[in-house]
């Protein structure tokens, strides 16, 4: 561990505090000093949700620690069974908790509840967020599971569970909705969708699936690959984020139930292929991107990028250690090295050396590339309040695509929008300094009139004493001609008019100058 200004994961029992949030009937209790009680800010404030999270801590002070810690341990686990009535409790220790070595774990199993009670085994120094609620929704997979018969399946429809999101994930609500459409155009059912929204009931149905679908590997790869061992339940590999991945999905869901997903491709609706062709995004090809977040959304940003937008990956990387070996592969595959590291200044180094045009990654880089002036998306978490949106904006399946689209090429477009005004600063029919505004009294009268009635600071730099004059109509005509280059038309014009002694400007001057420079 290291003090730092920012973290990208917090320690391990935030991860157990994620799962518990993010289920029904189950709670959570910490063994945790007075200030460690930062649960409510993270889910109600940031995540938006809309109710407490289950967490109970046992906040011991000072005074507490010549004492006997371990009753409060106890007292607190009673209080809490009282209160909550959970139907599975979780039971673990913060970082400072876990040196006073009270195994609060051990003590919950020895009071008798008549509740399963999950230990959580969580090293806080050497472990981090998303490896605890990974860790987490094994643990409780397992201690519901364990010694279960397996059912027998083939019976009606196929069914699937939905395994990996959890509260504070990024954009697992609108991503569990995508990809329940996804199976429902290949006739699959979804059985059970956990640890978001499930209760430890649902839990107990899992086995009922023919397979599992693991949304987010960073949570569900452990448990789904328990599953498999345990209950012949095959699961995907593929994370249905961009366009091909999608289609790649549906023909591994295929795989697995027998199906033919043809008519299901056929049937898909994204804009992303076309709008990636279309005129208006034609000049981002070949845009240098650097990206950096979770694996899962890291790997697939890579592969959308590249082979769906037409960007260029210069530089790819993680925070989550445990996926280190698959981040590296895909660096590889986009001949660049990968970045595997949780500091964030090393992150804001590499950004700065390679100085991309486009950063994806996560709330983090999102402050580096606004120093940077670099345009950026969050693609993963941690965020902050703004990307837990009200709106519907997947990230995954067809409809992900096209969110992907908006929010990777629309910062890109606004980076050239601000190109151009700082190419263009010192324009004279751009400078708001330098001409008359829009909206002042010039806006209604004729464009010569006003340049008339200007004061003499006000005249262009290369401006000359003989005081050339700009007719109506070659005034207008010019006013025609782009923004962004008015100002050079305009030079040369006047050029061409000094060069030949002429003192008025007509529309016949502008087009000879036009010709003249053209040449």
């Amino acid at each position: 561990m290291q003090l730092t200004v920012w973290t990208y994961e917090g320690p391990p029992h935030m991860g157990a505090m994620r799962i518990a949030a993010s289920m029904r009937d189950v709670h959570c209790v910490l063994h945790a000093p007075q200030g460690d009680t930062y649960a409510d800010l993270l889910f109600t404030m940031i995540a938006r949700n809309a109710k407490r999270p289950p967490v109970t801590y046992t906040t011991f002070q000072a005074r507490d620690l010549g004492g006997d810690t371990a009753e409060l341990v106890r007292r607190t686990l009673r209080d809490t069974v009282e209160r909550f009535q959970p139907q599975a409790l979780l039971v673990g220790e913060a970082c400072t908790a876990e040196l006073l070595q009270d195994q609060p774990g051990a003590l919950a199993e020895g009071m008798g509840f008549d509740i399963p009670v999950i230990p959580l085994e969580l090293p806080a120094y050497t472990r981090k967020e998303n490896w605890g609620a990974g860790e987490t929704f094994f643990a409780l997979v397992r201690g519901l599971l364990r010694g279960r018969p397996v059912p027998e399946r083939g019976n009606g429809a196929p069914k699937a569970n939905l395994l990996g999101p959890t509260a504070l994930g990024f954009r697992c609500r609108d991503d569990i909705t995508e990809v329940t459409k996804l199976l429902d155009s290949l006739g699959i059912e979804v059985n059970v969708v956990a640890p978001a929204g499930a209760s430890p009931m649902d839990l107990l149905r899992l086995p009922e699936a023919d397979f599992n679908v693991c949304l987010y590997p960073e949570i569900a790869h452990d448990s789904c690959a328990w599953l498999e061992r345990m209950f012949k339940q095959p699961f995907t590999r593929t994370v249905p984020i961009g366009v091909g991945a999608t289609v790649d999905f549906l023909r591994e869901v295929g795989g697995l139930i027998g199906g033919d997903p043809a008519q299901a491709i056929a049937a898909a609706q994204t804009r992303l292929p076309w709008y990636s062709r279309s005129v208006d995004s034609t000049y981002l090809t070949g845009k240098r991107v650097f990206i950096f977040g979770d694996a899962t959304h890291a790997i697939a940003a890579a592969r959308v990028a590249t082979e769906e937008l037409g960007f260029d990956v210069v530089g790819l990387g993680t925070y989550a250690r445990e996926f280190s070996r698959e981040v590296r592969a895909a660096a590889e595959k986009y001949g660049v090295e990968a970045l595997i590291t949780d500091d964030y200044l090393a992150v804001e180094a590499k950004v700065l050396e390679l100085a991309p045009e486009l950063v994806l990654g996560t709330q983090m880089e999102r402050h580096i590339a606004k120093r940077a002036g670099i345009p950026c998306a969050v693609i993963s978490a941690p965020v902050h309040v703004q990307d837990f949106p009200a709106r519907h904006a997947p990230q995954m399946g067809f409809e992900g695509a096209n969110v992907l689209f908006d929010t990777w090429v629309h910062p890109l477009m606004m980076g050239l929008e601000e190109h151009l005004i700082a190419m263009f600063r010192e324009d004279i029919e751009f400078n708001d300094e330098a001409a008359p505004s829009h909206l002042g009294p010039a806006a209604t009268r004729g464009g010569a009139e006003a340049r008339a009635d200007a004061p003499a600071g006000d005249a262009p730099a290369d401006a000359s004493d003989d005081d050339l004059t700009w007719d109506m109509d070659a005034e207008r005509e010019l006013r025609k001609i782009p923004f962004f280059v008015r100002g050079k038309a305009r030079r040369n014009t006047e050029r061409y008019a000094r060069e030949r002694g002429l003192a008025t400007i007509t529309i016949e001057t502008l087009y000879d100058a036009k010709a003249h420079f053209g040449r």
